[in-house]
């Protein structure tokens, strides 16, 4: 088996932990407010900055082997953060879609989701992987379909592009494709894997509504890769 993250040979201490990931996603907040305030991104970038940025953490958790309560527990303060946000004036450039969503709050539960599913079972990646293509593939894909969708489509009244779908099939594909290597040294399964997972993310972003691709996207990924994986190894 591969790995894509260097391991401690003991993980670092608690505070040193938090302390890393804290200042991260703290990092990645600030840059997004400060250019939101500045006037020089508008709210979507804002939130996309934020978007992929905060996805990451899930590989500060990984390198750093945070234990599953912290990361669980994180994900609880981080959706109820989430939850307030949506009635006080916490953070605007990141709550300020012009449409209904609880996309911040769903971002933060599969967070928690994942890692109580694959922490005790010693297999991050696939965390990292559910996470990681919310983080890019959605994020990508909404940048893209807005700037350069010219093939429009609607699912359930949700307004898509194909140019952000394959946007998402590919990044999704860029996402999946190494870390199933690192599961397994087979490279043809694991693209197929990998093809299958991206297939399965793109459909669950065309057909979310509401922000719930926040959860269905990297949970599905995540189940989808880890069963076909589990089938065919």
């Amino acid at each position: 088996m591969l790995t894509l993250v260097p391991e401690f040979t003991s993980p670092p201490s608690l505070w040193i932990q938090l302390g890393v990931a804290g200042l991260w996603l703290g990092l990645v907040l600030a840059c997004a407010e400060g250019l939101y305030k500045s006037a020089a991104a508008d709210s979507e970038i804002s939130r996309k900055i934020v978007h992929i940025g905060a996805g990451h953490v899930i590989l500060l958790a990984w390198w750093l082997q945070i234990p599953a309560w912290v990361g669980i527990g994180a994900s609880v303060i981080a959706g109820a953060i989430a939850l307030l946000s949506y009635i006080l004036p916490i953070l605007p450039g990141i709550n300020s879609v012009g449409r209904q969503s609880l996309g911040t709050f769903f971002y933060a539960v599969s967070i928690g989701v994942l890692i109580a599913w694959f922490w005790p079972k010693q297999l991050p990646q696939y965390a990292t992987l559910g996470i990681l293509i919310m983080a890019w593939g959605d994020g990508l894909a909404a940048l893209i379909g807005r700037r350069f969708g010219r093939h429009p489509y609607q699912v359930w009244g949700e307004k898509k592009s194909l140019e952000g779908s394959l946007t998402m099939f590919l990044a999704s594909l860029a996402v999946s494709l190494p870390l199933l290597i690192g599961l397994s040294e087979n490279l043809w399964l694991s693209g197929a894997v990998a093809i299958a997972t991206a297939i399965v993310a793109t459909g669950l972003e065309a057909i979310s509504k509401l922000g719930i691709d926040n959860l269905t996207v990297p949970i599905g990924s995540a189940a989808v890769a880890f069963f076909l994986n589990q089938s065919f190894f």
